[in-house]
């Protein structure tokens, strides 16, 4: 039976309605902890309880917590927050990328650079494989998605390690995998493992991929069967909202509608409107949507059928368990 997995339980495809493919709700990453990183944390629950419904408001129904366990990832909180919203929310098993691994991990004395060096690829494996069979943290939130990273314009032998170990753990369990790019660099470079390791493309996402506004690089993404994630929508600082549509529609004419997913990627206090009066999870739905449409429809592309792939169709079949 075909199933997404949520904080609060397995819910039929179907039901996940529309839905932000790449989010942070609370998070304190020791690394930036070590480093007095304030905006980098996100950890009032009441205040990213306060944005999640916001986004609820305006009409969202789902959204992807991509917080791994070195980002400092707090499932209990983030599912009492799903709980009193209604807003469903997928957890994330795995890890995030190398840079963050110096730091001390949750109740232990070694840092996660070591602890991943002194423990085989296997070993890792099943350590992601118990957190989407049993929970999280030690709670038994359970994770929806798998998740490895690589640093930027580099992959790092233990980063390397990761990656296989996660892409065991999607085979043994059915989660979809989702891959953090730096910068939206080296997608293409870790495919190199996936494929060593036996993995269908059609069950990874890539995200940060409007982080690095390379249309061939996506379509060569893209021709593979894998998801693109277009995950930075709001950060002006990195570019435009017409580089980000622009690469959207590019690949829309190339045949990949069915691959786009969007999000905010909103890890940080000075994004989100209950911190700081940022545009927060809001802004997608209620402007950047609209000028999609709009401008989707200029170039004689369905924007209202686009949306509805964005946002709920290609989430639906993205974020669903498959083995094989």
């Amino acid at each position: 039976m075909a199933f997404i997995r949520t904080m609060l339980g397995d819910i039929a495809p179907e039901k996940l309605g529309f839905t932000y493919s790449h989010e942070h709700i609370v998070c304190r990453p020791q690394h930036w902890v070590d480093r007095n990183a304030d905006d980098l944390l996100l950890d009032d629950p009441a205040k990213s309880q306060q944005e999640v419904a916001l986004f609820r408001d305006a009409g969202g129904r789902s959204l992807v917590d991509a917080t791994a366990v070195d980002y400092g990832r707090d499932p209990a909180a983030v599912r009492e927050i799903s709980r009193a919203t209604g807003v469903q929310i997928v957890g994330t098993a795995g890890f995030n990328k190398g840079f963050l691994w110096d730091a001390r991990m949750p109740g232990k004395t070694c840092t996660f650079e070591q602890w991943i060096e002194s423990t085989s690829v296997d070993d890792l494996a099943r350590f992601v494989v118990d957190e989407v069979e049993h929970g999280m943290n030690g709670t038994d939130v359970r994770g929806g998605q798998v998740k490895f990273g690589t640093g930027y314009n580099s992959i790092s032998p233990l980063e390397i390690k990761t990656i296989r170990a996660v892409c065991r753990a999607h085979l043994e369990t059915g989660a979809p995998i989702h891959s953090h790019t730096e910068a939206g660099t080296m997608a293409l470079e870790q495919m190199q493992y996936l494929r060593e390791e036996g993995i269908d493309m059609r069950n990874v996402s890539f995200g940060h991929m409007d982080r690095n506004p390379d249309p061939w690089m996506h379509r060569k993404l893209a021709e593979t069967g894998a998801y693109l994630c277009f995950d930075g929508i709001a950060k002006v600082k990195y570019n435009p909202e017409s580089v980000r549509i622009r690469c959207i529609l590019d690949l829309v004419r190339a045949g990949h509608q069915k691959q786009i997913l969007v999000s905010g990627d909103t890890a940080r206090k000075s994004y989100y409107r209950s911190y700081t009066y940022a545009v927060g999870l809001p802004y997608i739905i209620s402007t950047w949507v609209p000028r999609l449409i709009e401008e989707a429809n200029e170039a004689g592309i369905d924007g209202q059928k686009l949306v509805e792939d964005i946002f709920i169709n290609n989430p639906r079949e993205c974020f669903t368990f498959k083995k094989g």
